[in-house]
């Protein structure tokens, strides 16, 4: 994949989380029984001349029909709370990998993947022929988003939408880039419910108005969701086939390279360290295994054979030392889906443990699945030891 392409497309999440430390979607819903309270007292839209005049805006555009878009959004209602859920953490939270990791990498959520992938190894590995990704990268993405389906949201996505569509926080830095977003998702959502003629306040999701267990955007439903297991439509709140196929497109779509690993162990050489231009970049791959070692950066074994650009992720730990790992074209893929080294890695590696727990690959397993497994752990800043607890 090109550098520019990697610039110019969006990620599935870039607009959905405030910030990139935060966690998904889905996982910061209230329960059921509170979030519908909430919707319920919240202000209609029916109201809000701005509002309507959008609906019958995207009526004419769509060729959809104008009482029922009219009366889908009048009947949207404004939720203060996904307001207040969009709004940046104040400046100088701090980071830190090892608490953000222990909230997805548990006994809890690596039972329920294992579940999950013994119920579907086969559709599992019919998605890694098709689309070249591995199963524990799309049994990773499901367990961080939803817990395999356990917390899909219960917001009305109608109400999220509207919510975000025509009152972003101001005070957000990127308010007008994020509303225009969430406008063409709320446009995208409706189109897609007039093609099916099922009923816009039904679907429940996250605050951000994401989507079933993969927590798809309805532009992501309408250019990358797939009906995996061939009953003519495409269900991603009940059929994990479905689900599995999305995932898999996805990141096929975004340039996903079988058998290329995620990320290798990195280290440094104070002697030649320029760590300010390795971080430059963020995580975006830039740098040649030739022009990252003579930055400083030290590799060995498979990762020194690399072809392809690295980028140097830095994972920070609140006061302690930050870790380290020296990210492939792979590895941002992930964070297409979310962008953030900390989700990426939280994804990579309850795959992989999931994926330990399930034990040994079938006989039939494909040889990119090999080459694939055991990603290399995040390794500690200079002194090459784990830092104290």
């Amino acid at each position: 994949m090109s550098r520019r392409l990697l610039l110019a497309t969006l990620p599935l999440a870039t607009f959905i989380l405030a910030a990139a430390f935060a966690a998904p979607a889905a996982v910061q819903a209230k329960p059921r029984k509170a979030a519908e309270r909430t919707s319920q007292r919240g202000v209609p839209y029916a109201g809000n001349e701005e509002a309507m005049r959008w609906a019958d805006d995207v009526a004419q555009r769509r060729g959809l029909d104008r009482e029922w878009v009219r009366q889908a959004i009048a009947r949207a209602q404004f939720l203060p709370v996904v307001a207040r859920l969009m709004q940046p953490p104040p400046p100088g939270t701090a980071k830190n990998w090892r608490v953000y990791r222990s909230r997805f990498i548990d006994p809890v959520r690596i039972a329920a993947g294992v579940r999950f992938w013994q119920r579907n190894e086969e559709t599992l590995r019919r998605a890694q022929q098709e689309y070249g990704v591995p199963p524990e990268i799309v049994v990773g993405i499901i367990g961080v988003e939803t817990i395999y389906g356990q917390q899909m949201g219960t917001f009305r996505v109608l109400d999220a939408l509207a919510t975000l569509a025509f009152n972003f926080p101001e005070s957000h830095p990127r308010a007008a880039e994020r509303r225009d977003y969430f406008r063409g998702e709320l446009e995208q959502f409706l189109s897609l419910q007039a093609r099916r003629e099922a009923d816009p306040l039904q679907p429940l999701g996250s605050y951000a108005g994401a989507i079933g267990m993969p927590q798809f955007m309805p532009s992501s439903i309408h250019r990358w969701a797939v009906d995996f297991d061939g009953d003519g439509r495409i269900d991603l709140v009940r059929s994990p086939a479905d689900v599995i196929g999305s995932v898999a497109n996805y990141f096929k779509s975004y340039g996903w390279q079988p058998g290329m690993p995620t990320h290798y162990p990195v280290g440094f050489d104070p002697a030649r360290l320029d760590k300010e231009a390795l971080l430059a970049p963020d995580i975006l791959p830039t740098f040649s295994v030739a022009s990252f070692t003579a930055k400083g950066a030290t590799l060995d074994g498979p990762a020194l054979a690399h072809q392809g650009p690295l980028a140097l992720v830095e994972l920070q730990n609140g006061e302690a030392q930050p870790q380290y790992v020296a990210g492939t074209e792979n590895f941002y893929v992930i964070t297409r889906y979310n962008w953030s080294s900390y989700y990426a890695m939280a994804v990579i590696e309850l795959g992989q443990a999931v994926k330990e727990a399930v034990g040994p690959p079938a006989a039939t397993d494909s040889p990119a699945a090999a080459s694939e497994a055991a990603p290399a752990p995040a390794v500690p800043a200079e002194p090459a030891a784990a830092p104290p607890p």
